[in-house]
């Protein structure tokens, strides 16, 4: 959430960063809110210290004799009384103006790092670095025709449990699901994350404080009996583990993993990847999670980033790794490295991984502090990154495993967890 200060002291710092973001959003409704509770607490400050004078002032009237029923303590009094009634009326108003206030920041995004690339969408991002050498040749399928091969899963049984979009892994798909997931989270313990293993149900201020709502709200799934809704992603309850706490800062990093079941009613991507598993409303995702010193986030991204690469180094799997430009961001992420693995079968890379800086964005909606070296609470950092989409990773090992007698060769860090080098026909 941007911060009141800052919009009432430097709107055009907010202007700015939005319009990078290609929004143009007239903040004159907000500042006046915000010069309205300024002005609000002025006075409410000023009766406060009235009325803390007048009942001194009875105390010291009473210690000189004067009868505590006398007309003077009496006047004192109902004066006193009349300033709390006062103060009252202006907490009640002041309650009213930053509700309405509060509702309407929270619709709006983060600002982008200052050194973040200008741009309107993604064609407008940079890529920064490749890893291993893509393979192309004739034939090559992509991973649902491979699945359909080896028989993998089942889609269409799937819409008969639910609906279109979800999928049910069968025999060496569900063990490869599950070897992967032990995989990852074995990879990041071993680099010193702490695992976590949260609820896949979340309450509307935990989706409140990552972010997702009120923007997202039309893409989740929500509970109608209760104040709960399926996670969009592990990022949600990571975050507000620490809600409301001040956290030592000789703590941070504090750095988790955390495998959970992602729900997502991907509206809006309609006819997108509707075969397959790269854009289903269930699927499964290892998470990475820092709550950061505000003065290391920047390192902190780099480390993040590299962490999530490793996974696919680990996996002997191709990808780059792009930078987002401002108008590509995520709502709550100021700065973005996005990993792309590279699938053969459709000869192209696709998004794997999104590695993010949130900056103070979510730590201020979830009020999660430390203290700064003059023993001050400030907000600290919070940086997300997928490490990784496991249905993605599925994908992209299947079609770069392909062979031509219909088997899949599986990376070597995944044998052990496997319990076979391959895929093969049943």
């Amino acid at each position: 959430m941007i911060d009141q200060r800052l919009l009432r002291n430097n709107p055009a710092l907010i202007e700015e960063g939005l319009k990078a973001r290609g929004m143009d959003i007239d903040l004159a409704p907000l500042q006046k809110h915000c010069k309205a509770l300024k002005e609000l607490e002025e006075k409410r400050n000023i009766l406060q210290s009235q009325g803390n004078s007048i009942g001194k002032e009875v105390g010291k009237k009473i210690k000189q004799g004067i009868s505590p029923n006398s007309e003077e303590i009496s006047n004192l009094r109902i004066k006193g009384n009349q300033i709390k009634q006062e103060v009252g009326l202006i907490e009640e108003e002041e309650k009213s103006i930053n509700t309405r206030l509060n509702d309407q920041i929270l619709c709006l995004p983060n600002l982008p790092e200052k050194d973040s690339i200008q741009g309107k969408n993604e064609k407008d991002n940079k890529e920064i670095r490749r890893w291993g050498e893509p393979f192309s040749r004739k034939n090559l399928k992509e991973h649902w025709e491979i699945a359909n091969k080896l028989n993998l899963w089942d889609s269409e049984r799937s819409a008969l449990i639910a609906k279109s979009r979800f999928v049910t892994l069968f025999n060496q798909a569900a063990k490869l699901e599950r070897s992967l997931i032990s995989f990852m989270l074995d990879l990041h313990v071993k680099k010193g994350y702490q695992e976590v293993l949260p609820p896949a149900l979340v309450n509307t201020a935990s989706l409140k404080g990552s972010g997702q709502l009120p923007k997202f709200a039309e893409e989740s799934f929500r509970c109608a009996d209760d104040d709960l809704w399926l996670t969009p992603t592990a990022e949600v309850p990571l975050t507000s583990l620490h809600r409301g706490e001040i956290i030592p800062k000789e703590l941070l990093p504090l750095k988790y993993v955390a495998y959970s079941p992602c729900f997502r009613r991907e509206a809006g991507s309609y006819g997108r990847d509707t075969r397959g598993l790269i854009r289903l409303h269930q699927f499964n995702k290892v998470e990475l999670y820092w709550f950061s010193n505000p003065i290391n986030s920047r390192e902190a991204l780099d480390q993040i980033t590299s962490d999530a690469e490793s996974v696919l180094q680990q996996l002997e799997l191709p990808y780059r790794v792009i930078e987002l430009c401002t108008g590509d961001l995520g709502f709550s992420a100021k700065k973005t490295y996005d990993l792309e693995v590279w699938l053969p079968g459709a000869n192209a890379y696709r998004e794997i991984s999104s590695c993010s800086n949130c900056g103070d964005f979510q730590a201020r909606r979830s009020s999660i502090r430390t203290k700064d070296n003059n023993k001050k609470n400030v907000l600290l950092h919070t940086l997300n990154g997928s490490g990784l989409a496991i249905g993605r990773t599925m994908a992209a090992i299947l079609e770069n495993g392909q062979q031509s007698d219909g088997s899949i060769n599986l990376p070597k860090a995944l044998i052990p967890y496997f319990g076979s080098s391959k895929l093969k026909p049943e």
